[in-house]
This record gives C-alpha cells, sequence and structure tokens, in this order.
C-alpha cells in the first residue's frame, strides 16, 4: 500500500515499547491522526527532532483497514520550535497551544482553518512574549469549533452590551448584562471585548511587537477557558500552569 503524504503538526508522543514512539498528529489531510513510529528513538534518520511537540513536518504513514493506529514511516522537518530559545514561558504556551488541539480536535476529521490557525500563531510565538498569541489562538479556536457564544449580547434577556458592564460565569453558556449576571460572576471589560472584536478582523502578524503583559486581557482568558472546560467536561492542566505563571 502506498505510504499516505500529510504537512502535520506533532501534538504529542508517548513512550512505545522500548524504541518506539506513540505520536498524536494534526495532519492537515486528515485532521488528527496517532500512530506508531517504529524505532524512532533510535531512528535519526527517518525521525531526527522531527517528533518534538508543535514541529511542523510532512508525515508519510501508512493507513491499515481495521487499524486505530497508523504507521508512521518518516517526517521531514519543515519548521521547528526548538530554532528559537525555548524560555519557561514559551514552553508553557507551546505545551497550551497542543493540549488545546489534542482535547478539542475530533479524530481524522480535516480542519484547515485550524491548521492554518495554528501555523500563523507558531509564527508569531516565537520569543517570551507569550500572551497575544495565547489569547490569539484561545480566541479563534474556541470560534472554530463552535463553542464561542455571541459576545455582544446578554444571554438571558438580548440586551445588547456595547457600551455596557458585562458578565460571565462558569456554568453559563454567554455573558450576562448587570442585571441578569449570576452569583459569583467574573466582568469582563469593554477594553477586553473591543480587542476581541478586533483579532477577528485582524491576522496575528498585526499585534505582533505591541505590549502585551499578563494583565491584558486576562478576564478575556478566563472566560475563554472556562468556556472550553465546560465544553470538553475537564481540566486543562496547561491552562493552569499559564496562570500561576509569573512572566
Amino acid at each position: 500500500m502506498a505510504l499516505r503524504e500529510s504537512e502535520a503538526i506533532v501534538l504529542r508522543t508517548y513512550p512505545m515499547r522500548e524504541a518506539d514512539l506513540l505520536v498524536t498528529l494534526f495532519t492537515r489531510a486528515e485532521g488528527k491522526v496517532r500512530g506508531v513510529a517504529r524505532s524512532a528513538k533510535k531512528s535519526k534518520r527517518r525521525f531526527g527532532g522531527a517528533l518534538e511537540p508543535l514541529t511542523y513536518v510532512r508525515a508519510f504513514y501508512d493507513v491499515r483497514e481495521g487499524q486505530e493506529l497508523v504507521r508512521l514511516d518518516a517526517c521531514d522537518v519543515l519548521e521547528s520550535p526548538l530554532a528559537s530559545e525555548v524560555s519557561y514561558a514559551r514552553a508553557v504556551a507551546l505545551g497550551h497551544v497542543a493540549e488545546l488541539l489534542d482535547e478539542l480536535l475530533p479524530d481524522r476529521e480535516a480542519n484547515d482553518a485550524i491548521f492554518r490557525l495554528t501555523l500563523s500563531v507558531l509564527h508569531v510565538l516565537t520569543g517570551a512574549e507569550v500572551w497575544m498569541p495565547v489569547t490569539y489562538f484561545e480566541l479563534w479556536l474556541t470560534r472554530l469549533v463552535g463553542f464561542l457564544p455571541e459576545l455582544s449580547e446578554c444571554i438571558v434577556c438580548g440586551r445588547n452590551l456595547n457600551g455596557s458592564r458585562a458578565y460571565f460565569h462558569a456554568l453559563a453558556d454567554g455573558l450576562m448584562c448587570a442585571d441578569d449576571k449570576r452569583l459569583a460572576s467574573s466582568e469582563i471589560s469593554s477594553e477586553s471585548r473591543a480587542l476581541a472584536a478586533q483579532m477577528f478582523r485582524s491576522p496575528v502578524e498585526s499585534f505582533a511587537g505591541t505590549a502585551w503583559p499578563k494583565t491584558q486581557c486576562a478576564d478575556l482568558r478566563k472566560f475563554l477557558i472556562q468556556t472550553l472546560q465546560r465544553n470538553i467536561e475537564k481540566k486543562l492542566v496547561t491552562a493552569t500552569m499559564l496562570e500561576k505563571g509569573d512572566f
């Protein structure tokens, strides 16, 4: 059987037997694919550094009928996150991107929009300044997987929230006005909502080079993570690491 070929982003690898690796790939052609890389720990010619998380590769793999796992034959590195210095902040941010994709993407379902989003964010996620690309990725991914509610109206009464205070709650599906907010709600600022609207109109590169401290859009990120966690019904490990990070 002829090998299949696709651009792919390595999401995760796990040891399997003595020299094999279990690899999760986000392929452009077929979406999320899991496979076995035989003797990957020994073969520098076939894999080398190509199986590091978030490496952009050209993957060659064999799909066998009736088997869930593909056989990964080789990977050619197209772009590597190791080409830039990997600080702790960047390592956590890269891990966050990988975890979100692994948890949110269904198996064997191609999604070119999310693939292009991931590549564009990885292109700017090259230094220690991580909060802008993390915010951009969370926002767009939440929208592209269909979990993002309307940000300009109250989910209870339908009131337009532009120019008004808005609130969210971990157990609610969208934003609420001041009159309808639930007990223990958090506020999301009009500035954060305006930046979200701007992000939907502009490529991530247009925000590169601007100062973006952790405090900027922290309320938006909290809202997005709560929305994602509610929908996948589990905690995101890297979201907690980012929240606790002093960078």
